[in-house]
């Protein structure tokens, strides 16, 4: 399985109110009838706040929204974004998009999500290794120590790591540069609400585990979601 997240900058002009009626009501039927698509979300941004988080927040990131495609395997993914279909996608793009870069990416669930039927909340962040960190070294530390963790903190809802293995900004098929998607991980996160979350990040462990991030995290850039299934 493969997920590729759109990372969504909305329109210059247009109202965060505007740019969600236009992403659920008009551009999400388009994506949903992708050729090999197995699940669609749409993730509206509610909240920019660092929020507990004692790095740095990434310049290079202000999102409006990530979208969240599921499918088979990367030609899947490809093939998807190469047909007839795909193209009258594009051209919505323009009506409330003013940038999207595109990241396709491996899915660990280390605290699996259970939708038990009671209120939670969302949080979805962008980590960027340190200079001098490989690749190899982010994966090791985040889905292997860091991972482990997360395993240790109470009453978390759900957690997983999407690690980036490839990225996208203008061509849909062609790979873009480090440089031009500088984003190494998303983190999905799920809480009860933000009482909960704020008690959390004030317990030893998170902090331990922040001291953690400081070997191998640059820039940690969390965004508070809702979500909307599509597919």
């Amino acid at each position: 399985m493969i997920t590729r997240f759109g990372l969504l900058t909305r329109k210059k002009g247009l109202s965060p109110e505007a740019f969600n009626a236009h992403w659920a009501q008009s551009h999400g039927p388009m994506a949903a009838r992708f050729p090999g698509l197995r699940a669609y979300m749409q993730h509206a941004v509610t909240d920019k706040q660092q929020f507990g988080i004692s790095h740095a927040r990434g310049a290079d990131w202000d999102l409006d929204g990530f979208s969240e495609l599921h499918f088979d395997d990367r030609q899947a993914m490809l093939d998807a974004v190469s047909g007839e279909i795909f193209a009258p996608t594009l051209v919505d793009e323009g009506a409330f998009l003013e940038d999207v870069r595109l990241v396709a990416c491996e899915k660990h669930k280390v605290v699996p999500m259970e939708f038990d039927g009671g209120p939670f909340i969302k949080r979805m962040t962008l980590l960027k290794r340190l200079p001098g960190v490989s690749p190899e070294q982010f994966r090791h530390e985040w889905l292997e120590t860091h991972a482990n963790f997360v395993r240790q903190w109470p009453n978390v809802l759900g957690y997983h790591q999407n690690i980036v293995v490839d990225r996208y900004h203008g061509s849909r098929t062609e790979s873009a540069p480090y440089d031009a998607v500088p984003v190494d991980g998303i983190v999905e996160f799920w809480f009860r609400d933000k009482a909960a979350a704020a008690e959390l990040y004030a317990t030893d462990i998170v902090t331990e585990t922040q001291e953690h991030a400081k070997v191998f995290l640059d820039t940690i850039t969390p965004y508070f979601v809702e979500t909307r299934t599509i597919v």
